[in-house]
């Protein structure tokens, strides 16, 4: 009885996976990119702290994040800040740099994004700096780790791999440099709906050859 019970429950498990996978169709929830980007993280994501849609996505519905958690342990979900849009895009490609150099993305992110979209207290490059240092980050380890060369590298990294993507907008999320996510095509119903829909979308793409 007991092994019909535990056949049962794994038909039903292979029936919903395949049911959910044969809902995700290429030229509508993702697209096959015609030039591959070799040596491209596995799940990337381009944003800018000036951009409201990036903002909803990271800080009203934190996407990334949940998403992060369904996410195989061993797949990081990466972000590269652009350079192209608000005054002091480049300097924050700069200070983006910075925290992944200190491994601070999360709580730089909160305080980038609430300070550019509601409060809009960020005018200045030293401007970005003082909020380093109101997370707690020594001014001697900012200044140092602005100006290593770890940095200046990740910077290049960010810079590149725009032009490479050939960025239209953002956020862009691209999985294994041959596939671009369509976020306005998921299932908006609600936030936990595209959450689950997103997680299966980029488990597929993962494990597609």
């Amino acid at each position: 009885m007991k092994a019909i019970y535990f056949l049962l429950v794994m038909t039903f498990c292979i029936y919903l996976h395949n049911h959910a996978s044969s809902s995700i169709i290429e030229g509508k929830q993702y697209i096959k990119l015609h030039k591959p980007i070799h040596n491209a993280p596995k799940i990337l994501e381009f944003f800018s702290f000036y951009c409201t849609h990036c903002y909803q996505f990271e800080q009203i519905y934190n996407i990334s994040n949940n998403i992060q958690k369904k996410l195989p342990k061993n797949i990081i979900f990466y972000k590269y800040h652009v350079n192209y849009i608000g005054d002091l895009g480049k300097q924050l490609t700069h200070a983006w740099a910075v925290a992944m150099a200190l491994g601070i993305e999360n709580q730089v992110s909160s305080f980038l994004f609430t300070a550019i979209q509601k409060q809009q207290s960020i005018h200045t490059i030293d401007d970005i700096r003082k909020t380093f240092i109101k997370l707690g980050i020594d001014a001697d380890t900012y200044d140092t780790t602005w100006n290593s060369i770890l940095v200046q590298s990740l910077i290049k990294d960010q810079e590149q791999a725009a032009i490479n993507f050939q960025l239209k907008s953002i956020p862009a999320i691209f999985v294994d440099g041959k596939y671009m996510v369509k976020n306005d095509q998921l299932n908006i119903a609600s936030i936990p709906i595209y959450i689950q829909q997103f997680s299966e979308l980029l488990h597929l793409l993962i494990e597609k050859k």
